[in-house]
């Protein structure tokens, strides 16, 4: 997969820029403040139709402007396509592709897969579990129509279990629900927990490598599935793991009344990462901890590749802040399928850059 061009209009500082990319590696320089993530941020979008900084669509409009609009010619499977979304600020957004409307979110799957990096990114190792449960989410969803479909139902019901618990002490007839949703939600559960097993042992297979190239062999990656206690074998059958989370659920029933919160299944899930075997949220170093992120995106993107035959776009903000001069090359020259976009503010990468494209972004502006 391949972003040929990309077009903005009133797209957060840009109030218009077009650029045809190469189809390696593409170098945005600039300094602070000018642009370079929000061009990163459009591509991701025409991904997924959502951002990483924002939460809502009209954040993403220039300053003053009614609406903002994103173009993007891609190849695909094969297909030259044109992706479009136009973000307004009182209306819904409008996505296309190929000119034909696409009525969800969802149709774009397949159509553009990215892989990004972002300087929140180091929330992945040194935050709490939701923020790797985010990162196992956005991966698998792309990957799998089952879990997606699974995770948001449980979430909706998660909304639900979580209302009847904090209002029975004053509604305790609401009670007679629980056990109903808490079915459902093991139910579903079970699906969660048997794609994040399965996902998290493909990331144990391929990441390690990958971090050891990255540190020179200096370093040891590891991961772990911490997942509900009961549940013995999270790579089985989803019809075996479903009564171990039942049993979780009815242990902590009346711990849960009690406390008035779910307190039992794959919500409280976490990816544990490990360096030179220590906790790398408790020990690793600034520059350990972004090599280690960066093993999982491109441990996700080897997955990516192998499951759909073609490489997702590799979207890498600011990763090189922080990395010595060995890791910055590995960034540089040895990450060499695939399309990548890197943003950085040194002029002095490109002279160390074997082959590809820069582009220089400054008020909003971008030429290359």
């Amino acid at each position: 997969m391949t972003v040929n061009a990309i077009t903005l209009d009133n797209f957060r500082s840009y109030a218009h820029g077009e650029a045809a990319f190469h189809p390696g590696m593409n170098i945005i320089v600039g300094e602070n403040a000018q642009g370079k993530t929000n061009l990163l941020e459009a591509v991701a979008y025409l991904s997924s139709a959502s951002s990483h900084r924002a939460r809502y669509d009209r954040e993403l409009i220039r300053r003053g402007e009614e609406r903002a609009a994103l173009r993007a010619k891609i190849t695909s499977r094969g297909r030259e396509l044109t992706l479009e979304a136009e973000l307004r600020q009182r209306t819904r957004r409008q996505l296309c592709s190929n000119g034909v409307k696409l009525r969800t979110a969802g149709e774009l799957s397949g159509l553009l897969n990215t892989v990004l990096f972002c300087p929140e990114d180091l929330y992945l190792i040194r935050e709490g579990a939701e923020a790797r449960r985010r990162f196992l989410d956005r991966c698998i969803c792309q990957l799998r129509p089952r879990y997606a479909q699974a995770l948001t139902e449980y979430k909706r019901l998660y909304q639900h279990k979580t209302r009847i618990l904090r209002d029975s002490g004053e509604h305790p007839g609401l009670l007679d629900a629980l056990d109903d949703f808490s079915l459902r939600m093991a139910q579903c559960g079970a699906v969660i927990v048997h794609y994040r097993a399965h996902f998290i042992r493909r990331l144990g297979e391929t990441a390690p490598s990958i971090h050891g190239d990255c540190s020179g062999g200096r370093e040891k990656l590891a991961l772990r599935y911490e997942t509900v206690s009961t549940v013995t074998e999270p790579e089985g059958g989803v019809k075996a793991i479903l009564p171990q989370l039942l049993a979780h659920q009815e242990a902590h029933r009346e711990a849960e009344i009690a406390a008035r919160a779910c307190l039992s299944g794959p919500h409280k899930d976490d990816l544990a990462v490990d360096i030179d075997d220590s906790p790398a949220k408790s020990y690793a170093s600034q520059g350990q901890t972004r090599t280690a992120v960066l093993a999982l995106k491109l441990a996700a993107r080897e997955i990516f590749y192998h499951d759909c035959g073609e490489w997702p776009v590799l979207l890498l903000d600011d990763v090189l802040s922080e990395l010595d001069a060995r890791r910055q090359e590995f960034v540089l020259n040895r990450i060499t399928s695939g399309q990548v976009f890197i943003t950085c503010c040194e002029e002095e990468k490109l002279a160390r850059l074997r082959e590809g494209k820069a582009f220089h972004v400054k008020h909003g502006r971008l030429e290359g």
